[in-house]
């Protein structure tokens, strides 16, 4: 596991997660904001996941990918991903922070200073499918260690 993705995983969820907002007459009120949908965090190196979100876009289906935030003060990527990817990610080099059911609100702008989004939410824009984003991944590791292999 990278060790600089954990520390960036759990910041980027924990500072998304407070900027939740509620109206005055409550969720679920008319002119009330939407419910916040919950999802995790997956974060890789910013090499693997350049080269995972290459592989998702040129796929059959071209919208497997949600939206992507890029820390460039750590040089990673974070992956949207469903609420409860995080009790069985075991993907090697990468972490997954759950956002412990108090849901994330995909922000316009990136949850995190010294962020943004390589690829932005869309109103339509799903997370990305976690098993999905698992073939990828491992699809890209191996890619990269075979670039890194011929040198």
């Amino acid at each position: 596991m990278a060790t600089g993705s954990r520390t960036t995983a759990t910041t980027a969820a924990t500072t998304a997660t407070t900027g939740t907002t509620a109206s005055a007459e409550g969720p679920g009120a008319p002119g009330a904001p939407p419910e916040p949908e919950p999802c995790d965090l997956v974060t890789v190196p910013a090499r693997q996941g350049l080269e995972a979100v290459d592989i998702l876009r040129r796929g059959a289906d071209r919208k497997a990918v949600g939206p992507v935030i890029h820390d460039g003060a750590c040089a990673t990527l974070g992956f949207l991903v469903p609420p409860g990817t995080a009790q069985a990610w075991d993907v090697p080099g990468s972490a997954c922070t759950q956002t412990d059911g108090r849901g994330l609100r995909i922000p316009a702008e990136p949850p995190a200073p010294g962020s943004g989004w390589l690829l932005p939410p869309a109103d339509n824009t799903p997370v990305t499918d976690p098993a999905v984003l698992r073939a990828a991944l491992d699809q890209a590791a191996r890619l990269i260690e075979a670039a890194d292999n011929c040198r």
